[in-house]
Protein backbone atom coordinates (compact mmCIF):
# COMPACT_ATOMS: atom_id res chain seq x y z
CA UNK A 1 0.00 0.00 0.00
CA UNK A 2 1.28 3.47 -1.02
CA UNK A 3 1.80 6.19 1.63
CA UNK A 4 -1.01 8.13 -0.56
CA UNK A 5 -3.77 4.84 -0.11
CA UNK A 6 -2.28 4.57 3.66
CA UNK A 7 -2.99 7.99 4.77
CA UNK A 8 -6.67 8.13 3.14
CA UNK A 9 -7.51 4.58 5.27
CA UNK A 10 -6.81 6.36 8.40
CA UNK A 11 -9.45 7.62 10.13
CA UNK A 12 -10.78 11.09 9.45
CA UNK A 13 -9.59 12.61 13.26
CA UNK A 14 -6.07 11.04 12.73
CA UNK A 15 -5.38 12.41 8.52
CA UNK A 16 -6.93 16.19 9.57
CA UNK A 17 -6.15 16.71 13.52
CA UNK A 18 -6.83 20.24 13.95
CA UNK A 19 -9.66 20.02 11.80
CA UNK A 20 -11.51 17.94 13.46
CA UNK A 21 -10.90 19.46 16.87
CA UNK A 22 -11.78 22.39 15.76
CA UNK A 23 -15.53 20.16 14.47
CA UNK A 24 -15.32 18.80 17.68
CA UNK A 25 -15.53 22.24 20.06
CA UNK A 26 -17.55 24.05 17.92
CA UNK A 27 -19.80 20.95 18.00
CA UNK A 28 -19.52 21.19 22.59
CA UNK A 29 -19.46 25.14 22.57
CA UNK A 30 -23.05 25.06 20.60
CA UNK A 31 -24.68 22.51 23.01
CA UNK A 32 -23.11 24.34 26.05
CA UNK A 33 -24.02 27.97 24.23
CA UNK A 34 -27.73 26.98 24.34
CA UNK A 35 -28.25 25.24 27.19
CA UNK A 36 -26.78 28.40 29.14
CA UNK A 37 -27.75 31.30 27.15
CA UNK A 38 -31.05 33.08 29.13
CA UNK A 39 -28.19 33.53 31.61
CA UNK A 40 -25.84 35.74 29.74
CA UNK A 41 -28.85 37.44 28.51
CA UNK A 42 -29.50 38.29 31.98
CA UNK A 43 -25.52 38.76 32.94
CA UNK A 44 -26.09 41.70 29.54
CA UNK A 45 -29.03 43.50 30.89
CA UNK A 46 -27.78 43.64 34.76
CA UNK A 47 -24.33 44.91 33.14
CA UNK A 48 -26.08 47.69 31.42
CA UNK A 49 -28.12 48.82 33.90
CA UNK A 50 -27.61 51.96 35.74
CA UNK A 51 -24.95 52.83 33.10
CA UNK A 52 -23.27 56.31 34.49
CA UNK A 53 -21.92 57.83 31.36
CA UNK A 54 -25.70 57.17 30.10
CA UNK A 55 -27.14 59.49 32.63
CA UNK A 56 -24.48 61.72 31.85
CA UNK A 57 -25.51 61.68 28.74
CA UNK A 58 -28.95 62.57 30.12
CA UNK A 59 -30.78 60.68 27.00
CA UNK A 60 -32.39 57.72 28.34
CA UNK A 61 -32.22 58.68 32.54
CA UNK A 62 -35.58 58.78 33.16
CA UNK A 63 -36.31 55.37 31.36
CA UNK A 64 -33.20 53.43 33.37
CA UNK A 65 -35.20 50.26 34.81
CA UNK A 66 -34.54 50.04 38.63
CA UNK A 67 -32.19 47.50 40.10
CA UNK A 68 -33.59 43.74 40.29
CA UNK A 69 -30.80 41.92 40.49
CA UNK A 70 -30.75 38.04 38.52
CA UNK A 71 -33.42 36.31 39.68
CA UNK A 72 -36.20 39.34 39.31
CA UNK A 73 -34.19 40.48 35.50
CA UNK A 74 -35.16 37.07 34.13
CA UNK A 75 -38.15 36.78 35.64
CA UNK A 76 -39.03 40.41 34.70
CA UNK A 77 -37.45 39.49 30.85
CA UNK A 78 -40.25 36.70 30.96
CA UNK A 79 -43.22 38.90 31.80
CA UNK A 80 -42.32 41.46 29.76
CA UNK A 81 -40.97 40.27 26.66
CA UNK A 82 -41.80 36.72 26.75
CA UNK A 83 -39.99 33.82 27.29
CA UNK A 84 -38.75 33.28 24.05
CA UNK A 85 -36.76 36.42 24.76
CA UNK A 86 -34.34 34.93 27.05
CA UNK A 87 -32.94 33.05 23.54
CA UNK A 88 -32.71 36.48 21.88
CA UNK A 89 -29.42 37.00 20.56
CA UNK A 90 -28.32 32.55 20.61
CA UNK A 91 -27.96 32.76 16.97
CA UNK A 92 -24.95 35.03 16.91
CA UNK A 93 -23.89 33.44 19.98
CA UNK A 94 -23.57 29.55 18.76
CA UNK A 95 -21.84 31.41 15.37
CA UNK A 96 -19.61 33.15 18.14
CA UNK A 97 -18.49 30.11 19.92
CA UNK A 98 -18.19 27.78 16.78
CA UNK A 99 -15.15 30.43 16.13
CA UNK A 100 -13.94 31.30 19.54
CA UNK A 101 -14.22 28.06 20.94
CA UNK A 102 -13.32 26.05 17.91
CA UNK A 103 -9.88 28.33 17.48
CA UNK A 104 -8.88 28.85 21.22
CA UNK A 105 -9.05 24.83 21.79
CA UNK A 106 -7.25 23.86 18.84
CA UNK A 107 -4.90 27.24 19.17
CA UNK A 108 -3.70 26.08 23.25
CA UNK A 109 -3.42 22.31 22.16
CA UNK A 110 -0.98 23.60 19.63
CA UNK A 111 1.01 25.97 21.95
CA UNK A 112 0.76 22.89 24.30
CA UNK A 113 2.37 20.60 23.01
CA UNK A 114 4.08 22.30 20.35
CA UNK A 115 5.32 25.22 20.65
CA UNK A 116 5.38 25.29 24.62
CA UNK A 117 6.04 21.57 25.00
CA UNK A 118 4.56 19.96 27.95
CA UNK A 119 6.60 17.27 29.73
CA UNK A 120 7.05 13.45 28.86
CA UNK A 121 4.73 12.67 32.14
CA UNK A 122 2.11 14.88 30.89
CA UNK A 123 3.09 17.61 32.95
CA UNK A 124 2.92 21.42 32.24
CA UNK A 125 3.88 24.33 34.40
CA UNK A 126 1.41 26.65 35.39
CA UNK A 127 3.36 29.84 33.96
CA UNK A 128 3.20 27.57 30.43
CA UNK A 129 -0.46 26.17 30.94
CA UNK A 130 -1.35 30.98 31.81
CA UNK A 131 0.90 31.85 28.35
CA UNK A 132 -0.99 29.38 26.46
CA UNK A 133 -4.60 29.95 27.60
CA UNK A 134 -3.75 33.67 27.23
CA UNK A 135 -2.68 33.17 24.24
CA UNK A 136 -4.90 31.18 22.66
CA UNK A 137 -8.17 32.75 24.19
CA UNK A 138 -7.11 36.06 22.90
CA UNK A 139 -6.43 35.00 19.45
CA UNK A 140 -9.63 32.80 19.38
CA UNK A 141 -12.05 36.18 20.96
CA UNK A 142 -10.20 38.25 17.52
CA UNK A 143 -11.67 36.35 15.12
CA UNK A 144 -14.92 36.02 16.94
CA UNK A 145 -15.02 39.69 17.99
CA UNK A 146 -17.64 40.56 15.38
CA UNK A 147 -20.00 37.60 15.96
CA UNK A 148 -19.82 38.69 19.74
CA UNK A 149 -20.63 42.17 18.70
CA UNK A 150 -23.89 41.58 17.20
CA UNK A 151 -24.91 39.13 19.91
CA UNK A 152 -24.65 42.20 22.43
CA UNK A 153 -26.35 44.27 20.24
CA UNK A 154 -29.47 41.87 19.60
CA UNK A 155 -29.75 41.09 23.53
CA UNK A 156 -30.56 44.80 23.84
CA UNK A 157 -33.44 44.77 21.45
CA UNK A 158 -35.97 43.66 23.60
CA UNK A 159 -35.30 46.46 26.20
CA UNK A 160 -35.15 49.16 23.36
CA UNK A 161 -38.88 48.12 22.06
CA UNK A 162 -39.84 48.67 25.96
CA UNK A 163 -38.71 52.07 26.08
CA UNK A 164 -40.73 53.10 22.65
CA UNK A 165 -37.60 53.00 20.72
CA UNK A 166 -37.13 51.72 17.11
CA UNK A 167 -35.44 48.12 17.07
CA UNK A 168 -32.36 48.08 15.43
CA UNK A 169 -32.18 44.68 13.59
CA UNK A 170 -34.55 42.58 12.01
CA UNK A 171 -32.22 39.52 12.31
CA UNK A 172 -28.87 37.96 12.46
CA UNK A 173 -27.75 38.87 8.93
CA UNK A 174 -29.88 42.31 8.60
CA UNK A 175 -27.69 43.49 12.10
CA UNK A 176 -24.05 41.85 10.08
CA UNK A 177 -24.79 44.09 7.71
CA UNK A 178 -26.42 47.13 9.11
CA UNK A 179 -23.42 47.46 11.58
CA UNK A 180 -20.55 46.66 7.88
CA UNK A 181 -22.67 49.57 6.16
CA UNK A 182 -22.22 52.28 9.06
CA UNK A 183 -19.33 51.65 10.35
CA UNK A 184 -17.64 49.31 8.21
CA UNK A 185 -15.28 46.26 8.36
CA UNK A 186 -13.59 48.47 11.50
CA UNK A 187 -17.41 48.58 12.53
CA UNK A 188 -16.97 45.39 12.96
CA UNK A 189 -14.37 44.72 15.70
CA UNK A 190 -15.99 47.83 17.70
CA UNK A 191 -14.69 46.68 21.61
CA UNK A 192 -12.42 43.57 20.24
CA UNK A 193 -9.61 45.45 22.56
CA UNK A 194 -11.59 44.91 25.64
CA UNK A 195 -13.19 41.81 24.00
CA UNK A 196 -9.78 40.20 23.21
CA UNK A 197 -8.48 41.67 26.95
CA UNK A 198 -11.24 39.60 28.64
CA UNK A 199 -10.82 36.38 26.72
CA UNK A 200 -7.39 36.46 27.16
CA UNK A 201 -8.11 36.57 31.48
CA UNK A 202 -11.00 34.49 30.92
CA UNK A 203 -9.13 31.67 29.39
CA UNK A 204 -6.27 32.04 31.90
CA UNK A 205 -9.11 31.09 33.93
CA UNK A 206 -11.01 28.32 31.88
CA UNK A 207 -8.59 26.55 29.83
CA UNK A 208 -5.74 26.85 32.10
CA UNK A 209 -7.35 26.32 35.64
CA UNK A 210 -9.19 22.93 33.88
CA UNK A 211 -6.11 21.50 32.12
CA UNK A 212 -4.17 22.23 35.40
CA UNK A 213 -6.52 21.17 38.06
CA UNK A 214 -7.53 17.82 35.54
CA UNK A 215 -3.63 16.80 35.14
CA UNK A 216 -2.71 17.70 38.78
CA UNK A 217 -5.80 15.23 40.12
CA UNK A 218 -4.70 12.37 37.71
CA UNK A 219 -1.35 12.48 38.81
CA UNK A 220 -1.50 12.92 42.16
CA UNK A 221 -4.99 11.37 43.53
CA UNK A 222 -6.39 7.87 42.74
CA UNK A 223 -9.30 9.68 40.37
CA UNK A 224 -8.53 8.45 36.34
CA UNK A 225 -9.44 10.06 33.02
CA UNK A 226 -13.38 9.88 33.59
CA UNK A 227 -16.67 12.30 34.26
CA UNK A 228 -15.59 13.01 37.88
CA UNK A 229 -12.53 14.02 37.03
CA UNK A 230 -13.49 16.17 33.79
CA UNK A 231 -16.66 17.20 36.39
CA UNK A 232 -14.42 18.39 39.65
CA UNK A 233 -12.05 20.11 36.83
CA UNK A 234 -14.70 22.20 34.90
CA UNK A 235 -16.26 23.03 38.17
CA UNK A 236 -12.99 25.06 39.31
CA UNK A 237 -12.34 26.85 35.51
CA UNK A 238 -15.74 27.78 35.78
CA UNK A 239 -15.30 30.42 39.02
CA UNK A 240 -11.70 31.18 38.01
CA UNK A 241 -12.67 32.38 34.97
CA UNK A 242 -15.66 34.20 36.56
CA UNK A 243 -13.76 36.08 38.89
CA UNK A 244 -11.22 37.23 36.59
CA UNK A 245 -13.30 37.83 33.51
CA UNK A 246 -16.60 39.84 34.99
CA UNK A 247 -14.55 43.43 35.03
CA UNK A 248 -13.21 42.96 31.44
CA UNK A 249 -16.81 41.60 30.58
CA UNK A 250 -18.53 44.38 32.32
CA UNK A 251 -16.23 47.16 29.85
CA UNK A 252 -16.60 45.16 26.65
CA UNK A 253 -20.78 44.55 27.10
CA UNK A 254 -20.60 48.78 27.63
CA UNK A 255 -18.44 49.50 24.80
CA UNK A 256 -20.32 47.54 22.63
CA UNK A 257 -23.46 48.40 23.23
CA UNK A 258 -22.88 52.69 23.31
CA UNK A 259 -24.43 54.24 20.42
CA UNK A 260 -22.18 55.25 17.31
CA UNK A 261 -21.44 58.60 15.22
CA UNK A 262 -21.79 58.02 11.05
CA UNK A 263 -17.77 57.53 12.13
CA UNK A 264 -18.39 54.39 14.02
CA UNK A 265 -16.65 55.86 16.96
CA UNK A 266 -17.88 55.66 20.39
CA UNK A 267 -20.46 58.44 21.78
CA UNK A 268 -20.07 57.40 25.26
CA UNK A 269 -16.61 55.79 26.06
CA UNK A 270 -13.37 57.07 24.04
CA UNK A 271 -11.50 53.71 24.76
CA UNK A 272 -11.57 50.78 26.94
CA UNK A 273 -9.63 52.65 29.83
CA UNK A 274 -11.89 55.58 29.13
CA UNK A 275 -14.76 52.72 30.25
CA UNK A 276 -13.55 51.30 33.27
CA UNK A 277 -12.23 55.09 34.84
CA UNK A 278 -16.32 56.59 34.10
CA UNK A 279 -17.28 53.47 35.45
CA UNK A 280 -15.62 53.01 38.36
CA UNK A 281 -15.73 57.22 39.41
CA UNK A 282 -19.29 57.30 38.37
CA UNK A 283 -20.95 53.90 40.04
CA UNK A 284 -17.83 52.50 42.20
CA UNK A 285 -15.63 49.82 41.90
CA UNK A 286 -17.77 46.77 42.43
CA UNK A 287 -19.79 48.45 39.68
CA UNK A 288 -17.18 46.15 37.91
CA UNK A 289 -18.38 42.72 39.00
CA UNK A 290 -21.89 43.63 37.96
CA UNK A 291 -23.99 40.49 36.85
CA UNK A 292 -20.90 38.53 38.20
CA UNK A 293 -23.77 35.89 39.84
CA UNK A 294 -25.50 35.22 36.69
CA UNK A 295 -22.10 35.64 35.01
CA UNK A 296 -20.77 32.65 37.53
CA UNK A 297 -24.18 30.46 37.36
CA UNK A 298 -23.46 30.57 33.82
CA UNK A 299 -19.77 29.72 33.34
CA UNK A 300 -19.92 27.08 36.08
CA UNK A 301 -22.42 25.30 33.88
CA UNK A 302 -21.24 26.47 30.32
CA UNK A 303 -17.81 24.70 31.37
CA UNK A 304 -19.64 21.64 33.23
CA UNK A 305 -21.65 21.11 29.76
CA UNK A 306 -18.80 21.95 27.54
CA UNK A 307 -16.21 19.49 28.76
CA UNK A 308 -17.90 16.86 29.55
CA UNK A 309 -19.70 17.08 26.22
CA UNK A 310 -16.17 17.59 24.20
CA UNK A 311 -14.36 14.69 26.31
CA UNK A 312 -16.81 12.78 25.13
CA UNK A 313 -17.45 13.84 21.71
CA UNK A 314 -13.15 12.96 21.66
CA UNK A 315 -13.45 9.89 23.17
CA UNK A 316 -16.11 8.60 21.03
CA UNK A 317 -14.76 9.94 17.65
CA UNK A 318 -11.15 8.32 18.87
CA UNK A 319 -9.51 11.43 19.59
CA UNK A 320 -7.18 11.52 22.70
CA UNK A 321 -8.29 12.69 25.82
CA UNK A 322 -7.56 16.82 26.01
Amino acid sequence: MSPAEEEKSLPLPQRWPRVSKFALSACAAAVAELVTFPLDLTKTRLQIQGEAAVRQDGAVASQEAPYRGMLRTAAGIVHEEGLGKLWQGATPAVYRHIVYSGVRMVAYEHLRDSVLCRAEDKTFPLWKAVVGGMSAGAIGQFFASPTDLVKVQMQMEGKRKLEGKPLRFRGVHHAFLKILSEGGIRGLWAGWVPNVQRAALVNMGDLTTYDTVKHFLLLNTPLVDNSVTHSVSSVCSGLVAAVLGTPADVVKTRIMNQPRDKQGRGLLYKSSMDCLIQTVQGEGFMSLYKGFIPTWMRMAPWSLVFWLTYEQIRRICGVSSF
